[in-house]
């Protein structure tokens, strides 16, 4: 987001010039379309044109994404299994607990049951409201319940169709954004366009529906919004009032359903300090959005029963930091360019210093730990020093956390959404920096969508006067025909290459197909026990959890501390290491059933290093399989790999293990009880 202020101090010929060009742009501006006297008719009109086909395209998003999804997979006439089986990984965790709270006798016995859980993770009672952020599920299932709708919507419909209504609240707020940004709906339509069309590289929500991430960046699209227009000068109080409600609900409702909504707004954080620093924004209003955030965050921390993990968060430290160093240091904005640099520096290393300082505290009082695997792999990915750790080295090895694939910069490409964005970055940043260099300021106000600031900046007239200025061909006639052609020829040009793409997309049929899954599931309902505890891979379990409702070892809700060394222990299962020991761990944490996956066993997935038998080897000491190099203090293993071994029905893993079930994908071995 970019506003370019007036400079001071300008000689007064260039005044009379600038003062010149400005009333050309006024009377341009106010040029009205034959038939209209009105100018306020006239800006009623446009904003209810450009209110109209907001709406229009956010719903039509939220259809089109719907229809992907019931194309990919034939929703509608699947069975039930399926479906849930189609909720992969910590998607289907999410989803039981709405099932849950649906198939509960009454409202009280399901926040009950979701209050002292036993069944997520074996022989411990957790509160999941503390632990997770199911908030979601637990309105959508109490909404279910209340409204008079069982008759005519199925519950999972009645969940994925509010995820895809989510979807059209997060366009249209992108849409809307852009619009404040430039001053034409215009913009919105092609930031919309943008979302659109480069949707592989936008979203995943047709294909993973319960994410934590569709139900949060909606709200922060939509808070993003509302602090666009609260940043305006000159509001009216009661407007202002209406924006900062509307902030802080959104901000709330951003933390309440993501965990990791923290760091997001740490960078929005650290981007109002830089703005504010840099006198480029009205103190009162950068205090009141640092004690939203807070606000917002304390809330979300009492409803998750004074979750630790959001006490000890670094934005929380960092806010403090602020408003205290502020307190200290009254006087920042005043004196000399050089007094005010010193005074900045000084602020600067005060508030670093203190955040550092608060979080540190805040950690030992509360012997916080359930995010110290986020700060080992952003240590390890940012190049300072190889880890063995293997919560770590789990994030590096996904591809959701590597570097961006060339072929993203192809996509983007394609859609010129990339250009628009390189070419926009660098005029606001050489103007930003010229600006800041003249004034010690700085008017680049950060934004995470690209396709709001590509299409606001194609739209802007203030970016457009820059870069005609700088040809020597600045003319307000000239503003006003670029700030419309080009998102004009831009928008043709995406209907023209994507639209016959689109339709081939919404015509193409598949289904859903995973019949040994199917069978998995199957049998684990019809051949074990209601209160089995299983054991596997946290993904696969996930699923178990969703469709047969029995107890796991451990899930894919990995911000916990002692659930990480669980998950450790339970992988070793794909490590080399003896039955004994595997009975033993296993055995520790209640398992009745191991289920071994092939994919995993004989993963070829990953490179050499990042497959999960690499990554148990190395933190086990042991050197990797295949060819290739080792560290030198890696040894060779004293036992087998236990996932290869087991099949071979020896009488030292029979001894322990009997294998009970086997398809082309899984092998499940039931534990004997005494060794």
């Amino acid at each position: 987001m970019i506003s370019i202020r007036q400079r001071k101090g300008i000689r007064s010929t260039e005044v009379s010039e600038e003062y010149a060009a400005q009333e050309e742009n006024v009377k341009l501006e106010n040029k009205l379309p034959s038939g209209c006297t009105s100018r306020r008719l006239w800006k009623i009109l446009s904003f209810t044109i450009g209110g109209t086909i907001a709406l229009c395209i956010g719903l039509l998003t939220s259809v089109y994404l719907a229809t992907l999804h019931e194309n990919d997979l034939w929703f509608s006439n699947i069975k039930e299994v399926e479906r849930e089986i189609s909720f992969r990984t910590e998607c289907g965790l999410y989803y039981s607990y709405y099932k849950q709270m649906l198939q509960a006798p009454t409202l009280m016995q399901g926040f009950h049951g979701l209050i002292y859980d036993n069944k997520t993770e074996s022989m411990r009672t957790i509160n999941l409201l503390q632990r997770m952020n199911i908030y979601q599920e637990v309105f959508l299932s109490v909404l279910y319940r209340v409204l008079p709708i069982q008759k005519y919507l199925e519950p999972v419909y009645f969940y994925i169709y509010t995820l895809f209504g989510l979807q059209a609240i997060y366009v249209t707020a992108l849409y809307v954004t852009s619009w404040l940004l430039s001053g034409t709906w215009l913009s919105g339509l092609l930031a919309a366009f943008w979302y659109i069309t480069n949707r592989i590289d936008t979203t995943r929500v047709e294909f993973t529906i319960p994410l934590r991430e569709n139900w949060a960046l909606p709200f922060f699209a939509v808070q993003i919004a509302a602090i666009t227009y609260f940043l305006r000068p000159k509001l009216q109080p009661l407007s202002e009032r209406l924006t900062l409600l509307a902030i802080f609900i959104s901000t709330f409702l951003f933390s309440l359903t993501w965990q990791f909504n923290q760091f997001m707004m740490l960078m929005q954080a650290l981007v109002l300090f830089t703005l504010d620093s840099l006198d480029m924004l009205p103190a009162v209003k950068a205090t009141w959005l640092y004690g939203i955030q807070i606000t917002g965050l304390l809330l979300v921390c009492i409803l998750q029963f004074f979750n630790s993990m959001i006490l000890g968060s670094l934005l929380i430290s960092f806010n403090l930091s602020v408003l205290i160093a502020r307190k200290l240091q009254k006087n920042l904005k005043s004196g000399s360019f050089l007094t005010r640099l010193g005074k900045l520096l000084l602020h600067l290393f005060v508030v670093f210093c203190l955040t550092l300082f608060l979080n540190n505290i805040i950690k030992k009082i509360l012997n916080l730990k359930s995010d110290e695997h986020i700060f080992k792999f952003l240590k390890a990915k940012f190049g300072f020093g190889a880890t063995r750790d293997f919560d770590a080295n789990l994030y590096l090895c996904e591809e959701a956390f590597g570097l961006l694939p060339f072929n993203t910069f192809e996509r983007l490409s394609d859609t010129l959404l990339f250009h628009a964005y390189i070419f926009v970055l660098f005029i606001t940043v050489i103007a930003a920096l010229t600006v800041a260099i003249h004034n010690l300021r700085m008017k680049y106000l950060w934004t995470s969508h690209m396709c709001v600031f590509a299409s606001f900046g194609l739209c802007s007239p203030e970016i457009w006067e820059l870069l005609l200025k700088l040809f020597h061909l600045y003319n307000p006639k000239r503003i006003c025909i670029m700030r419309y052609l080009v998102p004009i020829l831009i928008l043709l040009y995406l209907g023209y290459k994507f639209w016959p793409g689109m339709m081939d997309e919404l015509s193409e049929l598949r289904e859903f197909y995973d019949p040994d899954t199917v069978e998995l599931m199957n049998w684990i309902n019809s051949n074990t026990p209601r209160k089995a505890v299983f054991a596997g891979s946290m993904q696969l379990l996930a699923g178990v959890k969703l469709c047969t409702g029995r107890t796991l070892t451990n899930h894919p809700h990995y911000e916990d501390d002692s659930l990480r060394a669980r998950t450790k222990a339970v992988y070793q299962i794909y490590a080399k290491r003896s039955p004994e020991e595997v009975h033993t761990l296993l055995r520790s944490f209640g398992a009745d059933y191991v289920i071994l996956e092939d994919s995993i066993c004989y993963e070829r997935r990953h490179r050499r290093g990042c497959r999960l038998r690499d990554l148990l080897d190395v933190a086990n000491g042991h050197v990797m399989d295949g060819p290739g190099e080792n560290d030198p203090d890696l040894k060779f293993a004293g036992h087998p790999r236990f996932c290869e071994e087991i099949k071979r029905n020896l009488p030292p893993y029979t001894a322990y293990f009997t294998r009970v079930f086997e398809n082309k994908t899984f092998h499940v071995y039931k534990l004997s009880r005494n060794k």
